[in-house]
């Protein structure tokens, strides 16, 4: 987790700094945000380990739509981004919602800091595995590639085995390469 990189989002100055304060140990940096706009641009210029939301971001706001709408923004930037949500007016609907719509985690203000960093290092060990994980076109393209072998380049055959026909087989391998 040292050599992490968080992004606190959190309309409270105040709060991102206690925050990064209580994460500073433990990662190699931490970036704040003051607003989802602010938020979703840094998300699209720089790679994060994991990011800590707040819910509410407009004064007397206690909803959390805001916060689901910046986590929505959040997931389009970077869809493998492990993010904990944080708000002061939490619920069971709001954390069963925020959750449903990928959260990874779901804290509630005051935190305990041994709290939030087994949050923050959850939400950087699932960034991992994401990042990692391979996509369906690694698994097509691994799979032609090993029916191919077995049947010592012939294409009919290779076809027949992955249930294709020999033109989209072709079509497969000129797409990717």
């Amino acid at each position: 987790m040292n050599d992490a990189r968080i992004l606190i989002i959190d309309d409270d100055p105040d709060v991102r700094q206690a925050a990064a304060l209580a994460l500073a140990p433990h990662v190699e940096s931490c970036d704040e945000a003051a607003s989802p706009l602010e938020a979703a641009r840094l998300v699209r210029e720089r790679r994060y380990d994991a990011a800590l939301l707040d819910m509410n971001f407009l004064a007397g706001a206690r909803d959390g739509e805001a916060g689901l709408a910046a986590l929505a923004d959040l997931r389009a930037a970077d869809p493998t981004l492990g993010v904990v949500l944080l708000t002061a007016y939490g619920g069971v609907s709001l954390a069963v919602q925020a959750m449903k719509q990928g959260g990874d985690d779901f804290l509630l203000k005051p935190w305990h800091n041994a709290q939030l960093i087994a949050a923050i290092q959850e939400a950087i060990a699932r960034t991992g595995k994401r990042r990692h994980a391979p996509t369906l076109a690694d698994v097509e393209q691994s799979t032609i590639t090993a029916a191919l072998q077995r049947h010592g380049g012939n294409i009919s055959r290779a076809a027949a085995t992955l249930g294709l026909t020999r033109q989209a087989l072709y079509r497969r391998l000129a797409r990717d390469g």
